[in-house]
């Protein structure tokens, strides 16, 4: 179906997209909020707050705002968090609810760029529903990789957390970049660093646990792959048109709780990276004494003053000029 033949009585833009809405969300919307409320048989006040953690606040409670199969869903969500502590069921909505908003964004805007191309022949609801196809199936095996780690990731009942290394990287000079180019250009550089900072983490084992703008921040279970990922970031402004970079790493026991990761390895991770030269990375000792690989060398520095930290000890991490590979490295 061609974007004609999707709105053949060339309706306006807003009858055309409530037909695209009606496609995504499976049906019409029929409940209120209030009606869902009454349907659903839960405290009005959780229900809003609810609401408010998926992003939702602003939505009119006199419109319909609810499909059939919103109550379906949320009905088993309700079923499920019934008995689980209290706040849980608000941190999880949160936590969908920002990751479903930044990723919906950037859908979006591909899917406007994809529909005012003269050349893609097919109809912006069938580009999104396409979308949502392929998104379902990536989620399904992301979901399936992680339930798999879940064993290797167990703790005794006694600890909390597990072990990682956390990384973050950011471009140099990115504030003052951002006023100088325009806005095309500022986006294809993003995309370039996004991607392929994330190819060099992936590649090591390492896992991006969100972007930030200028900085992405990874995860790494293994402090020597997380070393590696370190020094190859750097390449991406030898090889490509990318402003120098900064990285900082630290290791240490990390709670992971809803995509996100918390601990102080992390503030370390944070206060390195600014502390960091253009061009290089830093590193705790933590991290420095967990790694026994000769090809890397870590160059002390003198203790870091930073916010939280008045005496961070920091390591430079450097590839060990003195090592000679063995034929088999060759």
């Amino acid at each position: 179906m061609t974007a004609a033949e999707e709105n053949p009585q060339g309706d306006p833009p807003h009858d055309r997209l409530a037909a695209v809405e009606e496609m995504l969300l499976g049906g019409p919307r029929v409940f209120t909020r209030d009606q869902a409320v009454s349907e659903l048989d839960i405290d009005p006040e959780f229900a809003d707050e609810i609401w408010r953690a998926f992003g939702f606040a602003h939505d009119s409670r006199d419109q319909p705002i609810f499909t059939e199969d919103d109550l379906s869903a949320m009905g088993l969500v309700i079923a499920a968090y019934r008995s689980a502590p209290e706040g849980q069921a608000v941190a999880a909505a949160r936590a969908i609810g920002q990751t479903m908003s930044r990723l919906a964004d950037w859908q979006a805007y591909r899917l406007d760029e994809l529909d005012r191309d003269s050349g893609v022949d097919t109809g912006l609801g069938q580009m999104a529903m396409a979308m949502s196809r392929v998104q379902t199936l990536i989620w399904r095996r992301h979901l399936a990789a992680a339930l798999r780690n879940i064993d290797s990731d167990r703790v005794p009942d006694d600890a909390v957390g597990h072990e990682l290394v956390v990384g973050f990287c950011d471009i140099v000079g990115y504030t003052s970049l951002s006023r100088k180019i325009g806005m095309d250009d500022l986006n294809a550089l993003l995309e370039a660093f996004e991607g392929r900072a994330n190819d060099i983490i992936t590649d090591h084992d390492g896992q991006i646990v969100k972007t930030l703008g200028d900085a992405v921040m990874f995860t790494v279970a293994d402090p020597v792959q997380a070393t590696q990922i370190a020094l190859e970031l750097h390449t991406l402004t030898e090889q490509h048109d990318i402003p120098p970079l900064r990285v900082g790493l630290a290791y240490g026991r990390v709670l992971t709780r809803f995509g996100d990761v918390f601990g102080e390895p992390v503030n370390i991770a944070a206060r390195l990276t600014g502390s960091a030269r253009p061009g290089t990375s830093l590193c705790d000792a933590e991290l420095a004494d967990a790694v026994d690989d000769e090809r890397y060398f870590f160059k002390s520095i003198g203790s870091l003053s930073v916010r939280g930290y008045r005496h961070l000890k920091a390591r430079v991490i450097e590839l060990n000029r003195d090592h000679q590979p063995t034929d088999d490295a060759r």
